[in-house]
């Protein structure tokens, strides 16, 4: 279990990246046991995604006669969204290096771990109004993608700040991982029978 007091240095390093400011990286831990503890975000972003995997879970029964168990699906989606979470990161290694920003790498994983979890709480508006106002389309679509722009213009600066490289190359670095995080999503959602409504 990592202090309270570094969590709260941790998430306010990648909340200034996230508003484009490279001095966010003097606040995170770069080094071996800063990356593997920057893995410790997951727990954080985990009340927050249990939200949005119940009410997911919920429209899947209401449009599934044969819905085989909310659990199962709870844990369905649960290992969808780790493995979009944590596989663009692997590939993300095996390429860093021939993509000129393998010196950039530690950084860059560090820092994507914590604003994931900022960003999980940043959605959690959408997903609590889809659980408990599941009629409510109409607040709850626009909200949503609202929120997942927003996600994706601080996802943008977080990146172009920790790759430290130029708005050019971390540009496609944040394509590049946009690309392949849903391409894993897509394909996880496929092999496990979920098809979010």
């Amino acid at each position: 279990m990592l202090p309270t007091e570094d969590i709260q240095r941790y998430l306010s390093g990648a909340w200034r990246l996230m508003l484009g400011k490279a001095d966010g990286l003097r606040l995170l831990d770069l080094s071996a046991d800063g990356f593997w503890n920057s893995f410790f975000a997951i727990l954080i972003a985990a009340p927050a995604l249990i939200v949005g995997w119940v009410g997911v879970s919920d429209e899947i029964a209401a449009q599934s006669a044969a819905f085989a168990g909310r659990f199962g699906v709870i844990m369905r989606l649960a290992l969808i969204d780790l493995g979009a979470w944590i596989l663009p990161l692997v590939a993300f290694a095996l390429v860093a290096r021939r993509a000129g920003v393998g010196d950039r790498f530690v950084h860059y994983v560090v820092a994507s771990n914590w604003t994931s979890a900022i960003i999980a709480w940043l959605m959690l508006p959408a997903a609590l109004l889809r659980m408990l106002l599941p009629s409510a389309e109409s607040l709850t679509t626009p909200l949503s993608l609202l929120l997942f722009g927003l996600s994706m213009v601080f996802s943008w600066r977080m990146t172009n700040a920790a790759i430290g490289k130029g708005a050019a190359v971390g540009s496609a670095v944040f394509a590049g991982m946009f690309v392949v995080s849903l391409l894993v999503l897509l394909t996880l959602q496929a092999a496990l029978g979920i098809a979010v409504p």
